[in-house]
């Protein structure tokens, strides 16, 4: 017998994006949809699409959000996935051969094609990106990270899934920009508050690493131009990440 399916997501201001996402998963059981504070036409649309939508404002940070929408669900198994991802048809397929069979405990790895201005990249860590999304609701739930959250299943079996999650990871510049901002701030905010700290060596030594390991380690050469430019990107990004951390380990900062 074949187990039942809830697509879970968090949203927020996602009307642009909203319609293809629920499209890709229309085939599932359920879709929920926890939005925080939404100010555009997310709500209306998630709900004319079938979904089961819910609200709260108050923002926990990602982890514990994913946490809240997952307690929404009644399928056997979570489909996690983000307003900005589309699930394609071959992985539509896959996903339901494994409900129709599955590996019990286990949890399933999807592989990522992420798009930076312009194009689906093929390499600089970028592809296959693969990450944990297909689990069973009863038995895992993902952890209470600010940001870069992850699913808690440290024993379980990954199976990796054959077929692609697209990923608009960066259609606009500015706006990518403001969001990796954002996730620098709350990276370097959960690492002071867990007693981290960095130097100013340090700061340049991850910069520096982040650029190199982009643009050589992981082929991001072979991406043409798209990639120099993703290596300075992940190369800024791991600056304002580790500058954060030292700004606060010093009570640089006005929120402290």
């Amino acid at each position: 017998m074949s187990r039942r399916l809830s697509v879970v997501m968090i949203a927020k201001n996602a009307a642009d994006l909203l319609p293809d996402c629920l499209a890709s998963v229309a085939w599932a059981d359920e879709i929920v949809v926890l939005d925080s504070g939404s100010e555009d036409d997310t709500i209306g649309i998630a709900t004319r699409a079938g979904a089961k939508v819910f609200s709260s404002a108050e923002w926990p940070g990602y982890g514990i959000q994913r946490q809240r929408a997952q307690r929404y669900a009644n399928g056997d198994y979570i489909l996690m996935i983000d307003t900005d991802e589309r699930v394609t048809p071959e992985l539509a397929q896959t996903l339901r051969a494994v409900l129709d069979a599955p590996q019990p405990g286990a949890v399933y790895s999807i592989a990522r094609r992420n798009y930076f201005l312009g194009r689906f990249m093929r390499h600089s860590g970028w592809y296959p990106d693969r990450v944990t999304r297909l689990y069973e609701r009863e038995r895992y739930q993902y952890n209470d990270n600010l940001v870069h959250e992850s699913l808690e299943a440290p024993k379980a079996q990954v199976i990796a899934l054959s077929g692609d999650l697209l990923h608009l990871t960066c259609r606009d510049f500015f706006s990518f920009q403001r969001k990796q901002l954002n996730y620098a701030a709350a990276w370097a905010q959960e690492r002071h508050q867990r007693g981290k700290k960095t130097s100013l060596p340090g700061i340049f030594a991850h910069t520096l690493g982040a650029f190199c390991k982009t643009l050589l380690l992981r082929g991001g050469v072979f991406d043409g131009k798209q990639g120099w430019l993703l290596a300075v990107v992940n190369a800024q990004y791991t600056f304002n990440k580790y500058t954060g951390l030292w700004a606060l380990n010093h009570g640089y900062s006005e929120k402290e």
